[in-house]
């Protein structure tokens, strides 16, 4: 079976994680062409309705998603429903829209962490500031901090910290959405957790994320250090990421100093540059490996549906 010759790799940026991946993509003699999803469009002229810029009326081989741009309820559909259709015309897509979609959603993955009885942080998400406050209320009498997230996203940009006596922010500054979740405190000053890198069900890394900081991702200035795959580390990892059934997946893990570890959130479409740094297997290469053995499956039983059509006709 020949090895695909050219897949497009979403992304918003040319930068070192487009490079890491484009240089794992030669080593299979397999040509990438970076593209972003605001290039793309609905086309019922075309014979699969789609265009692309470069391949105009043809397909590619696969799709490799590092990055879905942000934007409005109607862009962000839009966006989505082109990857779904691409899915549907046969297009090998890594990770698989639904399964980012899941992942994007800060609720959605709670909710499926809980439904995989997994242990996560208690977590409330309501549009109702009169509920969130009963929340807080509820929270601080029993001593408990809060931390209230942007629904979608963040990078550990807007995350804010909830005592006794803070007062919500303004609506709209979170788009009319409080998802809430309990802080996970220490028993000592310490801020850090862990980020770990699944990749085809499998965590391959992983490294302890710490910051002066309550705040630890990488892209808030948290430092990064190797630790061992741990059973705990490994375990939460490799079932949160099926829960949301990624092919790939950073989950965020945090201790509670006392050996209890929480999954705080699973990243559909994670980084990988604070890890690559600490880690001393290639994290891109890995990653295009798995990819192309998909490939090759979704191939293969393209194939074996083909001569099956074939040998009842």
């Amino acid at each position: 079976m020949p090895t695909p010759q050219r897949i497009i790799l979403l992304t918003e940026s040319n930068g070192w994680h487009c490079h890491q991946l484009q240089t794992a993509f030669a080593t299979h003699h397999i040509e990438t062409i970076p593209m972003s999803l605001r290039e793309c469009r609905f086309d019922t002229t075309t014979r699969y309705g789609l265009h692309l810029p470069i391949f105009g009326r043809s397909l590619p081989d696969g799709i490799f998603i590092r990055g879905i741009p942000y934007g409005t309820f109607p862009q962000v559909s839009l966006r989505f429903g082109l990857l779904h259709a691409l899915q549907q015309v046969g297009v090998p897509i890594y990770n698989l829209p639904s399964a980012i979609l899941r992942s994007l959603d800060k609720s959605r993955t709670s909710f499926l962490l809980k439904q995989a009885d997994l242990p996560t942080p208690p977590t409330w998400v309501c549009e109702s500031r009169k509920q969130a406050y009963r929340i807080l209320r509820e929270a601080f009498a029993k001593g408990q901090e809060m931390v209230l997230k942007p629904l979608l996203g963040s990078q550990g940009s807007r995350l804010v910290r909830l005592r006794q006596g803070d007062k919500l922010p303004k609506p709209f500054l979170y788009e009319g959405v409080y998802y809430l979740q309990t802080f996970v405190a220490k028993p000592t000053a310490e801020f850090y957790d862990y980020r770990v890198f699944v990749i085809g069900g499998r965590a391959v890394a992983a490294m302890l994320r710490r910051h002066d900081h309550w705040i630890t991702n990488h892209a808030q200035g948290a430092s990064c250090q190797a630790v061992v795959l741990d059973e705990p580390l490994t375990y939460l990892a490799e079932a949160a990421t099926m829960a949301l059934q990624l092919d790939y997946a950073g989950v965020d893990i945090i201790d509670n100093g006392a050996s209890q570890y929480y999954v705080l959130e699973v990243n559909g479409l994670p980084a990988w540059h604070g890890l690559q740094q600490v880690c001393s297997i290639n994290l891109a290469q890995c990653l295009v490996e798995d990819f192309v053995k998909k490939l090759h499956l979704e191939r293969n039983k393209n194939y074996c549906a083909v001569r099956c059509v074939a040998t009842a006709q």
